[in-house]
């Protein structure tokens, strides 16, 4: 369904171990919004909902909602640092098209 990078895996993991929150996993969604029409969404989450997909990576756990899993089906999703930033990227090949940012598709 979705690949993660290894340096999105340990972004993920970092994440979870800075938290005082219970966590299960890591919830993945696609919203209406952005500038292209679709937005990623994603948050640490303490367990599934009824129609999530559950995928498990090297110990790290991601949960796709029901209605976002046509959308990011075939998607690796990385963790990248740079200049302008750090922060996850997708490589979705389902986008038909995509703002400059990177953080919405349509």
């Amino acid at each position: 369904m979705i690949t993660l990078t290894s340096s999105a895996l340990d972004a993920v993991r970092t994440a979870m171990s800075n938290t005082s929150d219970p966590v299960g996993g890591l919830r993945i969604m696609v919203e209406t919004g952005g500038c292209a029409g679709f937005k990623y969404s994603m948050g640490l989450v303490p367990e599934p909902s009824p129609d999530d997909a559950v995928i498990e990576t090297d110990g790290v756990t991601v949960y796709i909602d029901g209605k976002s899993q046509p959308f990011l089906a075939g998607t690796t999703i990385d963790f990248v640092v740079a200049l302008q930033g750090s922060g996850f990227t997708f490589e979705n090949p389902n986008a038909a098209s995509s703002c400059s940012c990177g953080k919405s598709f349509g």
